[in-house]
């Protein structure tokens, strides 16, 4: 069973030869580099920053499926959805290919909680972010 998603954010990120490993193909470690990198933009065109105080949000999982290797150089274009919300939570979702190329490399996931800096405890998801999230 599939689960409504939104896309959110696609962003374009070069491969850098220095994200390769010594099989030749880019190291699954960067993989997650390219799902934050898409993360933090979204997160940063609604106007959220990582801030020592307040509200922010963290990941408490992530995880990817590598599906076929990806190689220096080329464009990778990673594609950012968001699922249904919680309280303080949302799942968002990734999909990474080449740019022009419909081929599905990797996909992965993880779930931004909100929480208060100070406690370190859950907090609602801020109404602004809410109301960007698909509609359920």
């Amino acid at each position: 069973m599939t689960h409504p998603r939104k896309l959110v954010q696609t962003s374009l990120i070069p491969i850098r030869w220095g994200d390769m490993d010594a099989y030749g193909h880019v190291n699954n470690t960067i993989y997650f580099r390219y799902m934050e990198q898409v993360r933090v933009e979204y997160l940063e065109k609604l106007g959220f920053r990582v801030m020592p105080r307040g509200s922010a949000p963290v990941i408490i999982n992530a995880s990817c499926t590598f599906l076929v290797p990806l190689n220096y150089p080329g464009l990778v274009e990673v594609r950012m959805f968001c699922g249904h919300p919680g309280r303080s939570s949302v799942p968002t979702h990734y999909e990474i290919r080449l740019q022009g190329d419909d081929t599905l490399y990797a996909t992965g996931e993880s779930k931004i909680v909100w929480m208060d800096v100070a406690t370190g405890k859950s907090v609602p998801i801020p109404e602004h972010l809410r109301a960007e999230l698909p509609p359920f």
